[in-house]
């Protein structure tokens, strides 16, 4: 079983648990990277470039359980190419946090095709992709949970802004729906996370939440649902998401 770092606070034993983290180089993916990893699990997370990042200093503090794999999951190839080197491995947790952003105050008219296309791509439609190609990874129990947003609620959307990236999430929520009804009747918790508003690079200085007042959130929540099957739209303090 892994053991937390000597110099980390004290966490709830990890039971040898261990998590595939997609998007992990900086923000809240490298926050969730940090406390799986004072936690004691085996975390295997991703960065998509060649560049040195938050992660690998992660990775030097907790040598051993702390891995680093590159995928960018706009290039299905890559996507493949992980699944195989990973192919003897199985984890407790697949997450996937990897998303962008676009310019908020464009409406989804003024926003160029290009613009909509790689934040749908990179949002929506990848992550499934990361699902369908990985599922096998995950323990039969186990869970598997992507990064939303409360913006992917179309209940809530009473403000507007943010066209795009809502109907990027809204969309991601969608495809979510339709894999967790594919799967309907299987023992694996299946989880949207809404992290709140964060103060990171994609949420700006003017978010409400810390990364310290979402993250350790979240993995509570997350540990919280693990006997909990089908489908689960939550945010950080595991209060259901109106869809």
């Amino acid at each position: 079983m892994s053991t937390t770092n000597s110099g980390s606070r004290s966490e709830p034993p990890s039971l040898g648990r261990s998590v595939l983290l997609i998007g992990a180089s900086r923000g809240l993916g490298l926050a969730l990277a940090r406390e799986w990893a004072r936690a004691g699990w085996q975390v295997v997370a991703t960065v998509r470039g060649s560049g040195r990042t938050g992660l690998h200093e992660l990775a030097d503090t907790y040598a051993g359980q702390v891995e680093i794999e590159t995928v960018d999951i706009t290039e299905p190839e890559q996507i493949a190419a992980l699944n195989g080197r990973l192919a003897h491995r199985m984890f407790d947790l697949l997450f996937v946090n990897a998303g962008v952003a676009d310019q908020p105050d464009d409406t989804v008219a003024q926003t160029p095709t290009e613009e909509f296309v790689r934040v749908m791509v990179t949002n929506a439609l990848s992550p499934l992709r990361v699902i369908e190609a990985l599922q096998d990874l995950v323990e039969p129990a186990g869970t598997i949970a992507v990064m939303s947003s409360g913006q992917g609620s179309v209940a809530n959307n009473e403000s507007g802004g943010h066209e795009v990236y809502r109907g990027s999430k809204a969309a991601l929520n969608t495809f979510m729906r339709s894999y967790a009804a594919r799967h309907s009747g299987e023992p694996r918790p299946l989880v949207l996370m809404a992290p709140g508003w964060v103060r990171t690079d994609l949420g700006g200085p003017d978010a409400l939440l810390g990364i310290d007042e979402s993250i350790p959130n979240v993995v509570r929540t997350l540990d919280a649902l693990r006997s909990s099957p089908g489908l689960h739209y939550v945010d950080y303090l595991g209060r259901t998401v109106p869809w």
